[in-house]
C-alpha cells in the first residue's frame, strides 16, 4: 500500500497530513514491522515470524498481476551482511526485490 492510500484509509482516525503517515511508517520500519518496497513506492506489513524485526526481507513481485510475496533466506541475509562489512558498512536492514511473473501468470 502506498502512503497516500494509507492516508485515505486513516483519515477517519484523525491522520490528515502525509507527513504524519510518513513519520509513522518510518517508525514502523525502524521497529521491523513494516518493509518499504522501493520499486512500488509502497509499504508492506511484515508477515513473517522469521523476520524477527531484523529488517531483512526479500519480495517476489509479479509484474503482470502485482502479487507480492515476502520470504526470508538466512543464507542470503548472511551474504548481504558480509558484502556490507567488506565495504566497511554495517547493515541495519536489507530489502531484495525480485521482479518477474508469479506461477499463475507464468503458466496462465
Amino acid at each position: 500500500m502506498g502512503a497516500y492510500e494509507l492516508l485515505a484509509v486513516l483519515r477517519e482516525e484523525g491522520l490528515r497530513s502525509p507527513l504524519q503517515v510518513y513519520r509513522a511508517l518510518e517508525q514502523l520500519i525502524d521497529d521491523g514491522s513494516v518493509h518499504k518496497i522501493e520499486s512500488l513506492s509502497a509499504f508492506a506489513l511484515c508477515t513473517r515470524l522469521e523476520c524477527g524485526g531484523h529488517g531483512h526481507a526479500t519480495f517476489a513481485i509479479c509484474t503482470n498481476c502485482g502479487r507480492t510475496s515476502e520470504f526470508h533466506d538466512a543464507k542470503l541475509d548472511r551474504v548481504l551482511r558480509q558484502l556490507g562489512r567488506r565495504e566497511g558498512f554495517s547493515t541495519r536492514a536489507t530489502t531484495v526485490e525480485l521482479s518477474g511473473l508469479c506461477e499463475s501468470c507464468a503458466h496462465g
